[in-house]
């Protein structure tokens, strides 16, 4: 993908009602940038797990309920909380299930609800390839950055998080 577009398609930036409102050449241009950025840094980090017997988003599983009181989470909490249906989710704990990095238990006084458990493997795992992950966010993004860069990008990203998070909240 090429984020050094230097021109954009002649399209009226007109929003009058029914018409798109077209991105210009500079937004294009930082669009396909934070596009290919996402796809490439989780492409990098995912072949940095694999070394590990992990997926992305096993690791983040691990970190969620590492983080968690008891290192325990309802399975529904932790499908909000790592942004995948229920079913998806499932699936993912069966096969973590299968390594022994989580356990399924039953929630005492809800029959039908479930925690994800950080099994004492999980945790070793957890404790084990952190150190090679947080390695990899930085030298493959954080250290990319000045600090003054760093913070002006938190400033701008931390609305659109808020902004989609309330729509999800809505759905």
């Amino acid at each position: 993908m090429d984020t050094h577009v230097t021109e954009a398609p002649e399209v009226s930036s007109s929003t009058a009602e029914g018409e798109t409102p077209w991105l210009d050449a500079r937004e294009q241009r930082f669009w396909r940038a934070h596009l290919e950025v996402s796809k490439l840094l989780d492409y990098q980090l995912s072949r940095e797990l694999q070394v590990h017997d992990l997926a992305i988003n096993d690791y983040e599983i691990l970190v969620v309920l590492s983080e968690a009181p008891e290192r325990r989470m309802r399975m529904t909490d932790l499908a909000t909380a790592t942004l995948q249906s229920k079913s998806r989710l499932s699936h993912q704990i069966t096969r973590m299930e299968n390594a022994g990095l989580v356990l399924r238990q039953e929630c005492p006084g809800d029959r039908r609800g479930l925690f994800a458990h950080l099994t004492e493997q999980g945790w070793e795992t957890m404790q084990k390839v952190a150190p090679c992950h947080v390695r990899s966010v930085r030298e493959h993004f954080v250290d990319r950055f000045t600090p003054e860069q760093i913070d002006a990008m938190y400033e701008a990203l931390a609305p659109v998080a808020e902004h989609l998070r309330t729509l999800r909240g809505r759905s």
